[in-house]
C-alpha cells in the first residue's frame, strides 16, 4: 500500500509540473513580443508564434538554426558582444540593444533585443533567452521627423536671411524719413516692420529649438521670474512672486517660457495688471487679474498663429507649449481667482 501511495504522489508531481510548463507556454505564446531561446551552441531551441510570424520562416526551419538565419552580420556580432558582458563576473543581468532582422521576404526589421542568460551553476553555460520588439515603424517615424525638422530648419534659415536684410534696410530708410517729416503714416510703417521682425524671431525659435531641451538643473523659480520681469515691457504692471519653488529644468528654455507668459499677461491684461507667479501641488502657474479669456477660446490659444492682439505674432503661447511638452510637462489655461487668465504648468519635477 505504501508503494502505491508513493507512486501516486510521483504522478501528481509530474502532472503539476506538466501543468506548470503548459501555463508558461501559454503565457509566452500570448506575449506581443517575439521570444526565443538559444542553447549553449547558439542554436534556436524555442521560438514563440510571434517570432515565427515576424520573420516569416516556419518553426521547423528556425529550430536548430543559428541566429544568422534571421540576423544580419552586425546584429550577430552585437548579440555576441552583449552575451560576453552577461557572462562576465561583473556584467549586467540583462542587456537591451538594437538589431536588424532579415525576414524571409527580404525586408529588414528593426528590433529592440532584450537578452538574458539562462540560469546555470558553475561553469556550465546552458544558453540564453531573449525577446524581440519590432520598432521599425517607430524608427521610421523618428527618421521622418528628423527629415521634417531639417527641412523646417532650412526653410527658417532662408526666411530669416531673405527677410532680415530687407527689413534692416527698411528700418534704416524709415529712420531717415522720420527725421525729414513727422507723418503718422511712418509710425504705422515702423509698427509693421517691428511686427515682421517679431514674426521672424518667433518662427526661428519654433523651427530651431521648439521641442529641444538641454541639460536640466535646479532653477529657483522666484529668481528667474524676477529676472524675466526686468526685460518685460510692463508699463505700470506689477509682478507678485509668491513661491520659493526650485524646479528641475533647462534654465534657458524655462526663461523663454516665463518671458512669453509674462509678456502675454501684460499685453492682454492691461497697463496696470498684476501678474502672479506661484506654485501648485504638481507645478506652478502664472496668473493675472485682467479681463480673462472666454472658455471657448482656451483650446485655440496654443495654436501657432493665433492671437487676439492686433500686434501679436500668435507664436508666443505656441512656443510656451513646445517648451513645456519638451520637458514632459503639461500646460493648460483656466480662469484665475482674480478674474483674469491663469496658465498652469503641470507635472514638474521639483526639489522643494
Amino acid at each position: 500500500m505504501t508503494k502505491l501511495r508513493g507512486s501516486g504522489h510521483d504522478i501528481t508531481d509530474r502532472k503539476e509540473r506538466q501543468q506548470e510548463l503548459e501555463t508558461y507556454e501559454t503565457i509566452i505564446q500570448a506575449l506581443t513580443d517575439a521570444v526565443y531561446v538559444l542553447d549553449e551552441e547558439g542554436q534556436f531551441t524555442y521560438v514563440n508564434d510571434k517570432l515565427v510570424e515576424l520573420v516569416g520562416y516556419d518553426r521547423e526551419t528556425i529550430l536548430g538554426s543559428p541566429p544568422s538565419l534571421i540576423k544580419d552580420e552586425a546584429a550577430v556580432e552585437r548579440a555576441e558582444h552583449h552575451l560576453g558582458r552577461l557572462l562576465s563576473s561583473d556584467g549586467p543581468e540583462t542587456a537591451t540593444f538594437e538589431v536588424t532582422l532579415q525576414a524571409r521576404d527580404g525586408n529588414p526589421i528593426t528590433c529592440d533585443d532584450h537578452m538574458g542568460v539562462l540560469p546555470y551553476e558553475g561553469d556550465q553555460f546552458d544558453g540564453s533567452v531573449g525577446t524581440l520588439r519590432d520598432i521599425t515603424e517607430r524608427k521610421e517615424r523618428v527618421r521622418e521627423l528628423e527629415r521634417q525638422n531639417a527641412r523646417l530648419e532650412e526653410f527658417a534659415s532662408i526666411v530669416s536671411h531673405d527677410l532680415q536684410n530687407p527689413l534692416t534696410t527698411a528700418q534704416s530708410r524709415l529712420e531717415l524719413a522720420q527725421a525729414d517729416c513727422g507723418s503718422l503714416h511712418l509710425d504705422n510703417v515702423s509698427n509693421a516692420i517691428d511686427r515682421c521682425q517679431a514674426l521672424v524671431e518667433d518662427l526661428l525659435t519654433l523651427a530651431r529649438s521648439g521641442d529641444a531641451v538641454g541639460t536640466r538643473e535646479p532653477v529657483a523659480l522666484s529668481e528667474l521670474a524676477q529676472e524675466c520681469w526686468q526685460t518685460t515691457p510692463s508699463a505700470d504692471a506689477t509682478l507678485a512672486v509668491e513661491t520659493d519653488l526650485t524646479i528641475s529644468a533647462d534654465r534657458s528654455r524655462l526663461q523663454q517660457l516665463l518671458e512669453n507668459l509674462l509678456r502675454n499677461a501684460v499685453k492682454h491684461g492691461g497697463r496696470e495688471v498684476t501678474v502672479t507667479v506661484d506654485e501648485r501641488v504638481d507645478g506652478f502657474y502664472v496668473a493675472d487679474d485682467g479681463t480673462g479669456i472666454p472658455d471657448k477660446k482656451h483650446d485655440e490659444l496654443f495654436q501657432a498663429g493665433y492671437s487676439t492682439a492686433d500686434d501679436g505674432t500668435g507664436f508666443g503661447l505656441a512656443i510656451v507649449k513646445e517648451i513645456a511638452e519638451a520637458h514632459g510637462w503639461e500646460i493648460r489655461v483656466v480662469n484665475s481667482e482674480m478674474g483674469g487668465a491663469r496658465f498652469e504648468i503641470i507635472g514638474v519635477d521639483t526639489t522643494h
